[in-house]
């Protein structure tokens, strides 16, 4: 499903969407918004081929329809980095396991490609709202959960800031949108990831999660500092980064993505009050990321470390070592280079 996989809604459509989802509706029509959205929505990665034209042509229409709503939301405005009402860091945790739950029973190649047609659309972006072009502007972002932290005033003030009319219109066009995908949404999602056991990685991540894991029930894992931009840095400036974080993802084995995605959501099912996991799913995670990374060549994993040393001041991690232990910062710093060097030595 080459066309379909390519095409779907950007990420201001869906704020509208998941603004469409409140009680408090303010510019979209109550009866059709009781579907179930976001589901439907993700379907255009479960969707088979059969129906990629279908899709990839509800699309096309989509971004007819949207596209003037995108080039007036300001996409470098720091309130993207904003909670959606009252900072609640478990509830929106919970939002975004459900995310990672349809990623996880997503067609590995279909993400993939997503990834990939989302590194286009970063390339093409330009202007001072930081809007890609409208060829690349149909990628889709789902939303669910989301309504849960949303405060009802946000969609008012999200419709202030652009055409009124031209969110109305962007908004039908989703709905249109979102009842093909959900006519084509596959019965099943796809089978559980195989996860490898016994390998050097998996032994590698339980040395490092040992070593790191009084190190991160030191981490104050509810503070709002994760929602700070990062200090002298632009939007632009942070999106190359996250963009190289996109391409090393769509080079990342499928299965091992998989079971990735798997480890993280039950990982977030064990957390407690305050935000820790257990020492066992935070030793699979590790294990998981691991052969993940393994799994990418070494130019494309550096290309990301690279990026992000360009945008991380030196203050951050500063600031961060201060806020913990310095012995189990330094003990969890050892392991993870040895884990590292495990890694390194698997990789492709």
């Amino acid at each position: 499903m080459v066309r379909g996989a390519r095409k779907a809604i950007a990420v201001g459509v869906a704020v509208a969407v998941a603004c469409g989802l409140q009680k408090h509706l303010n510019f979209v029509p109550g009866p059709r918004h009781a579907a179930p959205v976001a589901a439907a929505a993700a379907s255009m990665m479960m969707a088979p081929a059969a129906f990629a034209d279908e899709i990839g042509d509800a699309a096309k229409k989509l971004g007819d329809a949207s596209y003037s709503f995108a080039k007036e939301v300001d996409w470098n405005n720091g309130i993207f980095l904003q909670a959606p009402g009252k900072f609640q860091p478990l509830e929106a945790l919970k939002a975004i396991d459900k995310m990672i739950e349809m990623g996880a029973a997503a067609d590995p190649k279909l993400l993939k490609e997503a990834a990939e047609a989302h590194h286009k659309a970063i390339g093409s972006i330009s202007g001072p709202n930081g809007v890609t072009s409208r060829a690349d502007w149909d990628v889709m972002a789902v939303y669910d959960s989301v309504k849960a932290i949303t405060d009802p005033g946000v969609p008012a003030y999200m419709k202030s800031l652009v055409n009124g009319p031209d969110a109305e219109k962007a908004y039908q066009g989703f709905l249109e949108f979102k009842d093909v995908v959900e006519k084509n949404q596959v019965a099943t999602a796809s089978a559980p990831a195989v996860v490898p056991s016994g390998d050097k990685i998996g032994e590698a991540a339980k040395a490092l999660s040992d070593a790191s894991y009084p190190f991160i029930k030191d981490i104050d894992w509810l503070s709002d500092i994760y929602l700070k931009p990062l200090p002298g840095k632009t939007a632009p400036e942070t999106l190359k980064a996250i963009d190289k974080m996109i391409v090393m993802g769509a080079k990342m084995d499928g299965n091992l993505l998989k079971a990735a995605a798997e480890a993280h959501h039950k990982a977030i099912g064990s957390i407690d009050a305050t935000g820790v996991t257990s020492a066992a799913d935070y030793e699979a995670v590790n294990a998981a990321i691991g052969r993940l990374v393994a799994s990418v060549p070494k130019t494309t994993v550096m290309d990301v470390y690279n990026s992000m040393a360009g945008v991380v001041d030196s203050s951050v991690p500063n600031n961060l070592f201060s806020k913990v232990n310095p012995l189990d910062a330094v003990a969890a710093a050892k392991g993870f280079y040895t884990f590292k060097d495990v890694v390194e030595a698997s990789q492709r």
